[in-house]
C-alpha cells in the first residue's frame, strides 16, 4: 500500500478516528497493530506468515536474552541474530547466488532465482536485530524493563508494534528499541503535535508526489539502452536530475512516515537532514539516511573495533561497513560496489586527516562551496549504480558520456530537469540561510506562502503516481 494512494489515505483515517475515542483508549496499540497488519498484507497477504513468524522469534528470543539462564543468554542472542540475517540472506541474495554461481535457467539456480522478495524484510529485520542486541545490552541495567518488560504477553504486543508500526513498515526510518519502545503508553488527542504532523506531512508529500514523480519521468531515459543515443550534456543533467530524485524520494517517504506517526503520538527519528549541502563524506553519511547509518555505525562498526584499535583497522572497519551497508540495499553486485565506493571514500577522508592533522578552524567559505561541490557530484556519479544494477550498463552509461558529444541535446527534458529539481536546491538553501539571523527572519514571513504554494503543486502538478524507490530494498 503506497503513501500516496487513496487506500492509504481511507486507512489513516479510518485508524486515527477510532484511535482516540474515550472506549478505545486501553487498545490503541492493538487498533495500530491491526491497521499495520491490514497496511502490510494489502497487496500480498501471504507476505504476514513470513512477517508474523519474524515477530515470534524476536519476541521470545529477545525474552529468552533477559530472562532466561545466565548461561545461555549470549548463545540466544546469537542464534536470534543468526536467524534475522538469514531470513535476510535466503530471500534477498538468494536471486543473486543463483545468477552468479549456477544455471538460472534450470536446476537449483532456476529456483533460487524465483525466491520473492518480502516487501520491507530488510527494515523488519534490522528492527529485530536491534532488539535483540539493546535487550542484551541493557539485561542487567534499569533500561532492560523500558524495552522487555516482565511481562511476556506485554512484550510480544510492545515488540510486535515496534517492528510492524505501519508509518515506517516498509521502507523505515529504522527504528531502535530503546527510542521507541519507551514511547509504547496510552496517547491523547490534545497532545497532538499538529504543526509538526502538517509540516512534515506538506514537505514529505511535495517531495514525493510534484519532485520526484514528476522526474521519474525523465530519469527513465538512463535505463539502457535508451541513454545510448542521450548526448554528453543529456547524460551528465539526467544523473543530476536522478539524484535529486532518489532524495526527494526516499526523503519524502521519511518525512510522510514522520508526520503520520506523530498523529497517533510517536516520534520516528529523523533519517534527513539535508545532505547534499554536505563537504565531507562523512557529514554526507551524517545528514542521509541517517536510520541507516547509526544503525551500522551502533550495531556493526563499533562491534568491529570502530577506530579503538589503531589506523589501519579504522580504515578496513570503515570499508567493510560501507560494502555490507551497500549490499544491504539490494541483491546485485553494482549495491556493494557502491558500498565499496562510499566505504573507499570515507577511508581515504579519514587517511588524509591522520596524516595532515585535524583543524579546529573554519576553512574559507570558498573552500567550503568546492568541497560541497566535489562530494555532491562524486555521491551522484555513485547513484549509476543505483540505478543501473548491471554493471555492465554502468561501463556503457560512462562511455556513452565520453562519446556522445556530437549528439544534440533534448533542450525540453533538460528543462523539465531542471525546473523540477529546483525546489530541492531551494530546500537545501533556505536551510543554510535560516542558520543566518536575517535568513530565518525572511523565512517565517515567506513560510506560510512556501506551504500553501506546495499544497497547491500537490493538488495540480503532481506526477504518475509510482512506488517509492526504496520499497524494492
Amino acid at each position: 500500500m503506497l503513501f500516496n494512494s487513496f487506500e492509504f489515505l481511507v486507512l489513516t483515517l479510518v485508524t486515527f478516528a477510532i484511535y482516540y475515542l474515550p472506549p478505545f483508549r486501553r487498545v490503541q496499540v492493538a487498533i495500530l497493530i491491526v491497521a499495520s497488519l491490514v497496511f502490510y498484507g494489502y497487496a500480498n497477504p501471504t507476505l504476514l506468515a513470513l512477517f508474523l513468524f519474524s515477530v515470534l522469534i524476536n519476541v521470545v528470543s529477545s525474552y529468552s536474552v533477559v530472562y532466561g539462564k545466565l548461561s545461555t543468554q549470549k548463545l540466544v542472542l546469537t542464534i536470534g541474530v543468526v536467524f534475522n540475517l538469514g531470513i535476510l540472506a535466503f530471500f534477498k541474495y538468494s536471486p543473486l547466488v543463483g545468477n552468479t554461481f549456477f544455471n538460472a535457467e534450470q536446476g537449483i539456480g532456476a529456483w533460487l532465482v524465483q525466491i520473492p522478495l518480502p516487501v520491507g524484510i530488510s527494515f523488519f529485520t534490522f528492527e529485530g536485530i536491534s532488539l535483540l542486541v539493546d535487550a542484551y545490552r541493557g539485561r542487567e541495567t534499569t533500561r532492560t524493563e523500558g524495552v522487555v518488560p516482565p511481562s511476556l504477553g506485554a512484550h510480544a504486543m510492545n515488540t510486535t508494534f515496534f517492528v510492524a508500526f505501519f508509518p515506517h513498515l516498509i521502507a523505515g526510518p529504522i527504528l531502535k528499541a530503546h527510542h521507541f519502545i519507551p514511547q509504547i503508553r496510552q496517547k491523547f488527542y490534545r497532545d497532538i503535535p499538529w504543526e509538526f504532523c502538517f509540516r512534515n506531512l506538506v514537505t514529505g508529500y511535495f517531495l514525493k508526489m510534484v519532485v520526484a514523480d514528476q522526474l521519474s519521468q525523465q530519469t527513465y531515459w538512463i535505463q539502457y539502452p535508451y541513454f545510448e543515443v542521450q548526448s554528453s550534456l543529456m547524460l551528465i543533467v539526467l544523473l543530476f536530475g536522478y539524484s535529486i530524485q532518489i532524495f526527494a524520494d526516499f526523503a519524502g517517504y521519511s518525512l510522510i512516515a514522520l508526520g503520520v506517526a506523530g498523529l497517533f503520538g510517536y516520534r520516528l527519528e529523523k533519517n534527513f537532514d539535508f545532505p547534499y549541502i554536505s563537504t565531507s563524506f562523512s557529514e554526507f553519511w551524517r545528514r542521509w539516511h541517517i536510520s541507516l547509518s547509526t544503525f551500522l555505525k551502533e550495531y556493526l562498526y563499533i562491534p568491529l573495533g570502530g577506530n579503538r584499535k589503531g589506523n589501519v583497522r579504522t580504515y578496513i572497519n570503515l570499508f567493510v561497513t560501507m560494502l555490507l551497508g551497500g549490499l544491504w540495499h539490494g541483491a546485485a553486485w553494482s549495491y556493494a560496489i557502491w558500498g565499496m565506493f562510499h566505504g573507499g571514500a570515507l577511508a581515504i577522508e579519514r587517511l588524509i586527516k591522520d596524516l595532515y592533522g585535524r583543524k579546529q578552524s573554519e576553512p574559507p567559505r570558498v573552500l567550503r562551496i568546492l568541497s560541497g561541490v566535489f562530494v555532491f557530484s562524486l555521491v551522484t556519479f555513485a547513484w549509476l549504480f543505483f540505478k543501473l544494477t548491471d554493471i555492465s550498463d554502468v561501463v556503457k552509461y560512462i562511455a556513452a558520456i565520453k562519446h556522445n558529444t556530437n549528439i544534440a541535446s533534448n533542450k525540453t527534458r533538460i528543462l523539465y530537469i531542471i525546473v523540477y529539481s529546483l525546489p530541492v536546491v531551494v530546500y537545501h538553501l533556505l536551510y543554510l540561510s535560516k542558520n543566518l539571523q536575517s535568513g530565518a527572519l525572511r523565512w517565517q514571513r515567506l513560510e506560510p506562502l512556501v506551504y500553501g504554494l506546495m499544497l497547491f503543486m500537490i493538488a495540480t502538478n503532481c506526477g504518475i503516481g509510482g512506488e517509492f524507490i526504496y520499497f524494492q530494498f
